[in-house]
């Protein structure tokens, strides 16, 4: 398969520095999510630059779609549309003096007709969660909303693939969550999303794909669970273990759990843990269930009713659409992050959850709550708002 982008030994100096990039050679397949990991100065931020054409390679060749880049302002415009490119720092990126401009301000370039224009902002900043904020002045948005209206310029746009540079830098970590569950949803609508970062727990939760950088070279490409369970790697590249991982390596070696594949998430380490406790994964008599609303489609009287007759425990939204319907209904929110795993611990000890969502995520619920159930045995669905009938589902051999 040809990845959608690739770059084939590329090397780059900066005037009167070091080398940046020393014979870097990465693909990037199309849908895929992938973090560039290293600490500050390992050639993350220029290597991203690389992608979209802002840096120029002294030798090597870079590729999009299997065509070696052009570097003439045509080529260079088309290559920007179709691979967006997040600044580090959003006052960089935003320019003009209100909300509504600045996101406006690439499909103009682009020379879309007026009419196409207003309706790529509206659609932009409804996806950001920023409808509303057009006439506002960005230097009165806190952090979290400037780099929303920075994605929103982006995504104005109509980019295949999305690059962000250290997205949750400088972000407090409810707006971290935020960005990087925005991130989530465009990935599940079919975009390539590569972020650069050093933090080692964001990249090993969110992305399926990791390259390990140290002073401007490739040390591994692979998966997150095998990158980061090689300490001698990850000291090389000055980088400490994801938490999660370092207690399930001290599990093992204590002989509490057995070695296998390295837990991702909570929900499968709390897993992991029963079965050692129990020798398998224990029997569950009952358990919750999991409702699914779909904000686009289902109307708050509905949504209000199951939360009102006590049918729920538990209610999380999933993306920003999600979160304004909630708002909007006066639905409180016990989780904004991390909905699916959440839910579904919650499940297993009898407790019912509802996720409001919408769009390609409804499908992403349903697809996560199948592989669940899938590998665990449990028969876990997610029932649409408004199927109220019917059992709870059990796992298979559960005492009556």
């Amino acid at each position: 398969m040809t990845p959608l982008l690739e770059t084939d030994n590329v090397t780059y100096t900066y005037p009167n520095g070091p080398a940046a990039l020393a014979g870097v050679s990465v693909r990037i397949e199309a849908g895929s999510k992938t973090a560039i990991v290293g600490p500050n100065g390992a050639g993350k931020s220029t290597l991203l630059l690389m992608l979209n054409g802002m840096l120029r390679p002294e030798s090597g060749e870079i590729r999009f779609s299997g065509r070696p880049l052009a570097y003439d302002n045509r080529s260079l415009r088309e290559l920007r549309r179709r691979v967006g490119f997040v600044f580090q720092n959003p006052d960089v990126q935003i320019i003009a003096p209100t909300v509504e401009a600045d996101v406006a301000f690439g499909p103009v370039n682009l020379g879309h007709p007026p009419d196409a224009v207003r309706q790529a902002v509206h659609d932009a900043l409804g996806y950001v969660g920023l409808r509303g904020y057009e006439k506002r002045p960005p230097h009165r948005l806190s952090g979290g909303e400037k780099k929303r209206v920075a994605i929103a310029g982006i995504l104005a746009m109509e980019p295949s693939v999305l690059v962000f540079d250290e997205p949750t830098n400088t972000l407090d970590p409810a707006s971290s969550e935020e960005v990087m569950e925005l991130l989530d949803e465009l990935a599940s609508g079919g975009r390539t999303v590569l972020v650069s970062t050093h933090d080692v727990e964001l990249a090993y939760r969110w992305a399926d794909s990791i390259v390990l950088m140290e002073q401007g070279s490739v040390l591994a490409r692979g998966p997150p669970e095998e990158i980061f369970s090689d300490h001698g790697l990850l000291a090389s590249a000055r980088l400490k273990p994801p938490a999660l991982l370092d207690l399930y390596n001290e599990l093992n070696l204590r002989g509490v759990i057995d070695r296998d594949v390295p837990p991702k998430s909570v929900l499968e380490f709390t897993d992991r843990i029963e079965r050692a406790m129990h020798g398998r994964a224990p029997a569950r008599s009952e358990t919750g269930r999991i409702y699914l609303c779909d904000a686009d489609l289902t109307g708050g009287d509905d949504l209000r009713r199951l939360v009102e007759q006590g049918a729920v425990d538990h209610v999380g939204a999933m993306g920003t659409r999600a979160k304004e319907f909630a708002g909007r209904e006066r639905v409180l929110l016990d989780y904004t992050y991390g909905v699916i795993d959440k839910c579904i611990l919650k499940a297993l000890i009898g407790e019912n959850s509802l996720i409001i969502t919408t769009g390609g995520m409804v499908e992403h619920v349903r697809r996560r709550i199948g592989e669940y159930s899938a590998e665990s045995g449990l028969t876990l669905a997610a029932t649409p708002v408004g199927e109220t009938a019917g059992h709870r589902p059990r796992r298979e051999g559960a005492f009556e």
